[in-house]
Protein backbone atom coordinates (compact mmCIF):
# COMPACT_ATOMS: atom_id res chain seq x y z
CA UNK A 1 0.00 0.00 0.00
CA UNK A 2 1.01 3.64 -0.45
CA UNK A 3 1.40 5.78 2.67
CA UNK A 4 2.16 9.42 3.34
CA UNK A 5 5.14 9.82 5.64
CA UNK A 6 7.53 12.46 6.97
CA UNK A 7 10.97 11.29 5.83
CA UNK A 8 14.30 12.43 7.26
CA UNK A 9 16.76 12.06 4.35
CA UNK A 10 19.94 13.18 6.13
CA UNK A 11 21.13 14.94 9.32
CA UNK A 12 20.59 18.67 9.09
CA UNK A 13 17.70 18.32 6.66
CA UNK A 14 14.08 19.15 7.43
CA UNK A 15 11.50 16.39 7.42
CA UNK A 16 10.04 15.93 3.95
CA UNK A 17 6.54 14.73 3.16
CA UNK A 18 6.73 11.79 0.76
CA UNK A 19 4.63 8.93 -0.54
CA UNK A 20 6.24 5.58 0.30
CA UNK A 21 5.37 1.95 -0.23
CA UNK A 22 4.49 0.03 2.92
CA UNK A 23 4.71 -3.75 2.65
CA UNK A 24 2.06 -5.87 4.40
CA UNK A 25 2.66 -7.34 7.88
CA UNK A 26 4.53 -10.61 8.10
CA UNK A 27 4.40 -13.26 10.84
CA UNK A 28 4.01 -11.68 14.27
CA UNK A 29 3.45 -8.21 12.82
CA UNK A 30 0.60 -5.71 12.82
CA UNK A 31 -0.56 -3.04 10.39
CA UNK A 32 -1.66 0.06 12.33
CA UNK A 33 -3.48 3.10 11.02
CA UNK A 34 -1.76 5.89 12.93
CA UNK A 35 -4.15 8.39 14.51
CA UNK A 36 -1.80 10.49 16.65
CA UNK A 37 1.96 10.95 17.08
CA UNK A 38 3.81 13.13 19.58
CA UNK A 39 6.54 15.62 18.69
CA UNK A 40 9.42 14.52 20.94
CA UNK A 41 12.99 15.73 21.37
CA UNK A 42 14.32 12.21 20.85
CA UNK A 43 13.23 12.42 17.20
CA UNK A 44 14.98 15.77 16.89
CA UNK A 45 18.26 14.13 17.93
CA UNK A 46 17.99 12.22 14.64
CA UNK A 47 17.60 15.44 12.66
CA UNK A 48 20.69 16.98 14.26
CA UNK A 49 22.75 13.80 13.98
CA UNK A 50 23.18 13.58 17.77
CA UNK A 51 21.57 10.13 17.54
CA UNK A 52 23.22 7.94 14.94
CA UNK A 53 20.80 5.88 12.86
CA UNK A 54 20.58 4.44 9.33
CA UNK A 55 19.01 6.91 6.88
CA UNK A 56 16.71 7.77 5.21
CA UNK A 57 14.15 7.02 7.88
CA UNK A 58 10.64 7.67 9.09
CA UNK A 59 10.87 8.89 12.68
CA UNK A 60 8.09 8.99 15.24
CA UNK A 61 8.19 6.81 18.34
CA UNK A 62 5.29 8.22 20.38
CA UNK A 63 2.14 7.08 18.65
CA UNK A 64 -1.26 5.44 18.79
CA UNK A 65 -3.76 4.13 16.29
CA UNK A 66 -6.10 1.37 15.19
CA UNK A 67 -5.10 -2.17 14.23
CA UNK A 68 -6.07 -2.69 10.60
CA UNK A 69 -4.57 -6.08 9.84
CA UNK A 70 -2.55 -8.75 11.64
CA UNK A 71 0.00 -11.16 10.24
CA UNK A 72 0.16 -14.90 10.97
CA UNK A 73 0.70 -15.84 14.60
CA UNK A 74 -0.40 -12.55 16.13
CA UNK A 75 -2.04 -13.12 19.52
CA UNK A 76 -1.49 -9.83 21.40
CA UNK A 77 -4.01 -7.70 19.49
CA UNK A 78 -6.78 -8.03 16.92
CA UNK A 79 -8.18 -5.97 14.07
CA UNK A 80 -10.09 -2.95 15.38
CA UNK A 81 -8.15 -2.67 18.64
CA UNK A 82 -7.03 0.78 19.73
CA UNK A 83 -3.34 0.59 20.61
CA UNK A 84 -0.56 2.71 22.05
CA UNK A 85 2.78 1.99 20.39
CA UNK A 86 5.59 0.77 22.65
CA UNK A 87 9.11 1.66 21.51
CA UNK A 88 10.69 -0.70 24.04
CA UNK A 89 9.26 -4.14 23.17
CA UNK A 90 10.23 -7.11 25.32
CA UNK A 91 10.44 -10.81 24.57
CA UNK A 92 9.69 -12.12 28.08
CA UNK A 93 12.45 -14.74 27.80
CA UNK A 94 15.88 -13.06 27.82
CA UNK A 95 18.01 -12.47 30.92
CA UNK A 96 16.66 -8.95 31.47
CA UNK A 97 13.01 -9.88 31.03
CA UNK A 98 13.37 -12.81 33.41
CA UNK A 99 15.01 -10.49 35.95
CA UNK A 100 12.10 -8.02 35.92
CA UNK A 101 13.77 -5.38 33.76
CA UNK A 102 11.90 -5.84 30.45
CA UNK A 103 12.76 -2.27 29.40
CA UNK A 104 16.35 -3.54 29.00
CA UNK A 105 15.30 -6.53 26.85
CA UNK A 106 18.21 -7.65 24.68
CA UNK A 107 16.19 -9.44 21.99
CA UNK A 108 15.14 -6.32 20.11
CA UNK A 109 18.11 -4.00 20.65
CA UNK A 110 20.06 -4.76 17.47
CA UNK A 111 17.11 -4.61 15.11
CA UNK A 112 15.46 -1.58 16.73
CA UNK A 113 18.65 0.47 16.48
CA UNK A 114 19.27 -0.92 13.00
CA UNK A 115 15.99 0.61 11.85
CA UNK A 116 14.52 -2.73 10.79
CA UNK A 117 12.01 -5.25 12.07
CA UNK A 118 12.90 -8.64 13.54
CA UNK A 119 13.66 -10.33 10.20
CA UNK A 120 16.30 -7.67 9.52
CA UNK A 121 14.33 -5.90 6.78
CA UNK A 122 12.28 -2.72 6.52
CA UNK A 123 8.65 -2.63 5.43
CA UNK A 124 9.02 0.89 4.02
CA UNK A 125 10.29 1.46 0.51
CA UNK A 126 11.07 4.45 -1.71
CA UNK A 127 11.04 2.68 -5.04
CA UNK A 128 13.57 -0.12 -4.54
CA UNK A 129 15.36 1.73 -1.74
CA UNK A 130 14.68 0.76 1.89
CA UNK A 131 13.50 3.46 4.25
CA UNK A 132 14.27 2.73 7.89
CA UNK A 133 11.95 2.66 10.90
CA UNK A 134 12.90 4.65 14.01
CA UNK A 135 12.39 2.59 17.18
CA UNK A 136 10.74 -0.07 14.99
CA UNK A 137 7.64 2.18 14.96
CA UNK A 138 8.00 4.89 12.28
CA UNK A 139 4.73 6.54 13.28
CA UNK A 140 5.29 9.82 11.41
CA UNK A 141 3.20 8.16 8.72
CA UNK A 142 -0.50 7.50 8.24
CA UNK A 143 0.08 3.74 8.47
CA UNK A 144 2.91 1.64 9.88
CA UNK A 145 3.83 -2.03 10.33
CA UNK A 146 5.19 -3.00 13.75
CA UNK A 147 5.93 -6.10 15.77
CA UNK A 148 2.97 -7.24 17.85
CA UNK A 149 5.00 -6.69 21.02
CA UNK A 150 5.09 -2.98 20.12
CA UNK A 151 1.30 -2.76 20.46
CA UNK A 152 -0.53 -2.35 23.76
CA UNK A 153 -4.32 -2.35 23.57
CA UNK A 154 -6.09 0.40 25.53
CA UNK A 155 -9.76 1.14 26.16
CA UNK A 156 -11.43 2.78 23.18
CA UNK A 157 -12.64 5.58 25.46
CA UNK A 158 -9.04 6.83 25.77
CA UNK A 159 -8.41 9.50 23.09
CA UNK A 160 -5.72 8.62 20.57
CA UNK A 161 -3.77 11.77 21.46
CA UNK A 162 -3.62 10.68 25.10
CA UNK A 163 -2.74 7.10 24.14
CA UNK A 164 0.13 8.40 22.01
CA UNK A 165 1.59 10.36 24.94
CA UNK A 166 1.29 7.30 27.17
CA UNK A 167 3.55 5.65 24.60
CA UNK A 168 6.51 7.86 25.54
CA UNK A 169 6.37 11.14 27.53
CA UNK A 170 3.92 9.96 30.17
CA UNK A 171 5.53 6.58 30.70
CA UNK A 172 9.02 8.11 30.79
CA UNK A 173 8.10 10.84 33.28
CA UNK A 174 5.57 9.10 35.51
CA UNK A 175 7.64 5.92 35.45
CA UNK A 176 10.80 7.78 36.49
CA UNK A 177 8.97 8.79 39.67
CA UNK A 178 6.95 5.66 40.44
CA UNK A 179 9.24 2.92 39.12
CA UNK A 180 12.82 4.21 39.05
CA UNK A 181 12.83 6.52 42.07
CA UNK A 182 10.03 4.82 44.02
CA UNK A 183 9.10 8.19 45.51
CA UNK A 184 7.40 7.87 48.89
CA UNK A 185 4.58 10.06 50.28
CA UNK A 186 5.81 13.28 51.85
CA UNK A 187 9.13 13.23 50.00
CA UNK A 188 10.43 16.38 48.34
CA UNK A 189 10.85 16.16 44.56
CA UNK A 190 12.55 18.63 42.23
CA UNK A 191 11.83 18.16 38.51
CA UNK A 192 14.22 19.83 36.08
CA UNK A 193 12.49 20.66 32.80
CA UNK A 194 8.80 21.41 32.27
CA UNK A 195 8.32 19.82 28.86
CA UNK A 196 6.26 16.71 28.19
CA UNK A 197 8.45 14.37 30.25
CA UNK A 198 8.99 16.85 33.08
CA UNK A 199 5.31 17.69 33.40
CA UNK A 200 4.54 13.96 33.43
CA UNK A 201 7.08 13.53 36.24
CA UNK A 202 5.33 16.31 38.15
CA UNK A 203 2.02 14.48 37.75
CA UNK A 204 3.71 11.27 38.89
CA UNK A 205 5.10 13.02 41.97
CA UNK A 206 1.66 14.34 42.84
CA UNK A 207 0.22 10.85 42.37
CA UNK A 208 2.91 9.50 44.73
CA UNK A 209 1.98 12.02 47.44
CA UNK A 210 5.23 14.00 47.26
CA UNK A 211 5.54 17.43 48.90
CA UNK A 212 6.93 19.86 48.00
CA UNK A 213 7.06 19.32 44.23
CA UNK A 214 9.42 21.89 42.75
CA UNK A 215 9.51 22.56 39.01
CA UNK A 216 12.65 24.09 37.50
CA UNK A 217 12.77 25.53 33.99
CA UNK A 218 14.61 28.35 32.25
CA UNK A 219 11.34 29.57 30.73
CA UNK A 220 9.48 31.64 33.31
CA UNK A 221 6.37 31.37 31.15
CA UNK A 222 6.07 27.72 32.17
CA UNK A 223 5.46 28.60 35.81
CA UNK A 224 1.67 28.56 35.60
CA UNK A 225 1.70 25.39 33.50
CA UNK A 226 3.89 23.54 35.99
CA UNK A 227 1.73 24.66 38.92
CA UNK A 228 -1.39 23.54 37.07
CA UNK A 229 0.08 20.06 36.69
CA UNK A 230 0.77 19.70 40.40
CA UNK A 231 3.99 21.53 41.22
CA UNK A 232 3.81 23.39 44.52
CA UNK A 233 6.69 25.73 43.64
CA UNK A 234 8.62 26.98 40.61
CA UNK A 235 12.26 28.03 40.34
CA UNK A 236 13.49 29.82 37.25
CA UNK A 237 16.80 28.39 36.05
CA UNK A 238 19.20 31.22 35.31
CA UNK A 239 22.41 30.68 33.42
CA UNK A 240 24.92 29.11 35.83
CA UNK A 241 27.98 31.22 36.62
CA UNK A 242 30.18 28.16 36.46
CA UNK A 243 29.99 24.39 36.21
CA UNK A 244 32.18 23.60 39.16
CA UNK A 245 30.20 21.82 41.86
CA UNK A 246 30.81 24.53 44.43
CA UNK A 247 29.54 27.18 42.02
CA UNK A 248 26.39 25.21 41.36
CA UNK A 249 25.63 24.68 45.04
CA UNK A 250 26.03 28.42 45.68
CA UNK A 251 23.90 29.36 42.68
CA UNK A 252 20.30 30.60 42.70
CA UNK A 253 18.68 27.34 41.57
CA UNK A 254 20.15 25.13 44.30
CA UNK A 255 19.69 27.82 46.91
CA UNK A 256 16.08 28.27 45.84
CA UNK A 257 15.46 24.53 46.18
CA UNK A 258 17.14 24.41 49.58
CA UNK A 259 14.95 27.23 50.84
CA UNK A 260 11.93 25.08 49.99
CA UNK A 261 13.35 21.93 51.61
CA UNK A 262 14.43 23.02 55.10
CA UNK A 263 17.90 23.91 53.83
CA UNK A 264 18.80 20.34 52.85
CA UNK A 265 18.02 19.94 49.16
CA UNK A 266 15.45 17.66 47.55
CA UNK A 267 15.00 14.00 48.49
CA UNK A 268 14.67 13.24 44.76
CA UNK A 269 15.79 15.25 41.74
CA UNK A 270 14.43 14.22 38.33
CA UNK A 271 16.33 15.37 35.24
CA UNK A 272 14.00 15.53 32.20
CA UNK A 273 16.08 17.57 29.75
CA UNK A 274 19.00 15.43 28.60
CA UNK A 275 21.75 18.03 29.05
CA UNK A 276 24.98 17.49 30.99
CA UNK A 277 24.79 20.88 32.73
CA UNK A 278 21.31 20.09 34.02
CA UNK A 279 22.38 16.63 35.20
CA UNK A 280 25.20 18.23 37.18
CA UNK A 281 22.76 20.72 38.66
CA UNK A 282 20.52 17.84 39.74
CA UNK A 283 23.37 16.34 41.75
CA UNK A 284 23.97 19.66 43.50
CA UNK A 285 20.26 20.12 44.25
CA UNK A 286 19.79 16.72 45.91
CA UNK A 287 20.24 16.47 49.67
CA UNK A 288 22.88 14.20 51.24
CA UNK A 289 21.47 10.69 50.93
CA UNK A 290 19.19 11.86 48.10
CA UNK A 291 18.49 10.24 44.74
CA UNK A 292 19.19 11.73 41.33
CA UNK A 293 17.21 10.22 38.43
CA UNK A 294 18.40 10.94 34.89
CA UNK A 295 15.35 10.51 32.64
CA UNK A 296 16.26 12.89 29.81
CA UNK A 297 17.93 11.42 26.75
CA UNK A 298 21.34 13.02 26.18
CA UNK A 299 22.95 13.23 22.75
CA UNK A 300 25.20 10.27 22.01
CA UNK A 301 28.85 10.89 22.90
CA UNK A 302 28.19 13.54 25.55
CA UNK A 303 29.69 13.27 29.02
CA UNK A 304 28.62 14.50 32.45
CA UNK A 305 30.84 15.65 35.31
CA UNK A 306 29.42 14.10 38.47
CA UNK A 307 32.16 14.35 41.12
CA UNK A 308 32.78 10.99 42.75
CA UNK A 309 33.92 12.54 46.03
CA UNK A 310 30.53 14.19 46.48
CA UNK A 311 28.61 11.04 45.56
CA UNK A 312 30.63 9.03 48.08
CA UNK A 313 30.84 11.47 50.97
CA UNK A 314 27.20 12.54 50.74
CA UNK A 315 25.91 9.08 49.77
CA UNK A 316 23.96 10.39 46.82
CA UNK A 317 22.49 7.80 44.46
CA UNK A 318 22.52 8.46 40.71
CA UNK A 319 20.13 6.33 38.67
CA UNK A 320 19.43 6.17 34.97
CA UNK A 321 15.79 5.81 33.99
CA UNK A 322 15.19 4.26 30.59
CA UNK A 323 11.56 4.59 29.52
CA UNK A 324 10.61 5.15 33.15
CA UNK A 325 11.82 1.63 34.07
CA UNK A 326 8.44 0.59 32.71
CA UNK A 327 6.82 -2.48 31.22
CA UNK A 328 4.40 -1.32 28.56
CA UNK A 329 1.80 -4.10 28.78
CA UNK A 330 1.60 -3.52 32.55
CA UNK A 331 2.00 0.24 32.81
CA UNK A 332 0.22 1.63 29.73
CA UNK A 333 -3.22 0.32 30.85
CA UNK A 334 -2.56 1.52 34.41
CA UNK A 335 -1.74 5.05 33.24
CA UNK A 336 -4.80 5.00 31.00
CA UNK A 337 -6.89 4.02 34.03
CA UNK A 338 -5.34 6.84 36.08
CA UNK A 339 -6.33 9.19 33.25
CA UNK A 340 -9.90 7.91 33.17
CA UNK A 341 -10.15 8.35 36.95
CA UNK A 342 -8.90 11.93 36.72
CA UNK A 343 -5.67 11.13 38.59
CA UNK A 344 -3.45 11.99 35.60
CA UNK A 345 -4.56 15.05 33.64
CA UNK A 346 -2.98 13.84 30.41
CA UNK A 347 -5.19 15.82 28.06
CA UNK A 348 -3.72 19.02 29.48
CA UNK A 349 -0.29 17.98 28.17
CA UNK A 350 -1.40 18.57 24.59
CA UNK A 351 -0.64 22.20 23.86
CA UNK A 352 -0.70 22.20 20.05
CA UNK A 353 -2.00 20.01 17.24
CA UNK A 354 -0.47 19.75 13.79
CA UNK A 355 -1.09 18.14 10.44
CA UNK A 356 1.72 15.88 9.25
CA UNK A 357 2.67 18.52 6.69
CA UNK A 358 3.34 20.90 9.61
CA UNK A 359 5.86 18.61 11.31
CA UNK A 360 8.79 21.02 10.95
CA UNK A 361 6.69 23.77 12.51
CA UNK A 362 5.98 21.42 15.42
CA UNK A 363 9.66 20.83 16.06
CA UNK A 364 10.39 24.57 15.83
CA UNK A 365 7.81 25.23 18.55
CA UNK A 366 9.26 22.44 20.68
CA UNK A 367 12.78 23.87 20.40
CA UNK A 368 11.51 27.35 21.29
CA UNK A 369 10.04 25.95 24.50
CA UNK A 370 6.60 27.21 23.53
CA UNK A 371 4.75 23.92 23.90
CA UNK A 372 4.17 21.27 26.56
CA UNK A 373 3.62 18.57 23.95
CA UNK A 374 2.76 19.02 20.30
CA UNK A 375 0.80 16.20 18.68
CA UNK A 376 0.37 15.33 15.01
CA UNK A 377 -3.14 14.09 14.27
CA UNK A 378 -4.85 12.58 11.25
CA UNK A 379 -8.41 13.62 12.18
Amino acid sequence: MQVQAAVLPAPGSPFQLEELTLLPPRAGEVLVRVKAAGVCHSDWHLATGDTKHPLPLVAGHEGAGVVVETGPGVTHVASGDHVALNWSPSCGQCFYCLNETPYLCSTYVETVWGGVLQDGETRLRRGDEPVYHYCALACFADHTVVDQTSCVALPKEVPFEVAALIGCAVTTGVGAVLNTANVTPGSSVAVFGAGGVGLSAIMGAKLAGAHPIIAIDRNEAKRETALAFGATDFVTAKEASGREYEALTAGPVVQGIRQLTAGRGADYTIEAVGLSAVQELCLAAARPGGTIVLAGLSPMGTTTNLPGAVITREEKTVKGSYYGSSHGPRDFPQYAEFFQRGQLDLGRLISRRYQLAEINEGFAAMLAGDAARGVITWD
